[in-house]
């Protein structure tokens, strides 16, 4: 089981964690090293996460966005980090995820925050989705506590479910 899952009670606290461990940094950080990365990963996010990211987008789920964070963390691979308008949405794009994902043979070991809905944490365990009211998210600011992650380019064709070929389209 993993530790140390960021929660808006400890998020900053295992951060700070993270910068004062040099050794989890890579030891040449540059521009390039993380586009490199970025486009890298995008070819490494499995089906589940793909599943995710349509099943958020299925429900309008604002500015998706995943950061990789298996270079600086040790407790998750990445992050999909997303929001919802109001607490209906944050709980709709919750649910989908978690009841797609589920479907599939995947059950999330944990979610917390569902009942405020300000800030939902899923976590999957090599994946952890953040789902914010927006105002939430902007006060967290994850995408700048975890500046460092390298942040996976998310391509439109991502969110388009698969076509399947059916008699009549033949």
């Amino acid at each position: 089981m993993k530790q140390n899952l960021p929660t808006p009670e400890n998020t900053e606290r295992i951060n700070a964690s993270k910068t004062t461990t040099p050794a989890r940094k890579p030891a040449t950080a540059s521009v390039e090293a993380t586009a490199t990365t970025a486009a890298a990963t995008e070819q490494e996010l499995d089906e589940r996460m793909i599943t995710a990211l349509r099943a958020a987008a299925d429900k309008k789920a604002i500015d998706p966005l995943v950061l990789d964070l298996r270079p600086i963390a040790n407790f998750t691979d990445f992050f999909l980090i997303t929001s919802g308008a109001n607490i209906r949405q944050v709980q709709a794009i919750a649910d989908e995820i978690v009841e797609r994902l589920k479907r599939r043979g995947n059950a999330a070991q944990r979610v917390e925050g569902y009942a405020a809905a300000e800030w939902v944490l899923v976590d999957y365990g090599d994946f952890v989705v953040h789902i914010f009211e927006d105002k939430a998210r902007h006060f967290y600011d994850l995408e700048r506590l975890w500046r460092e992650a390298a942040r996976v380019e998310l391509k439109p064709e991502m969110f388009a479910e698969p076509r399947t070929t059916s008699t009549d389209e033949r």
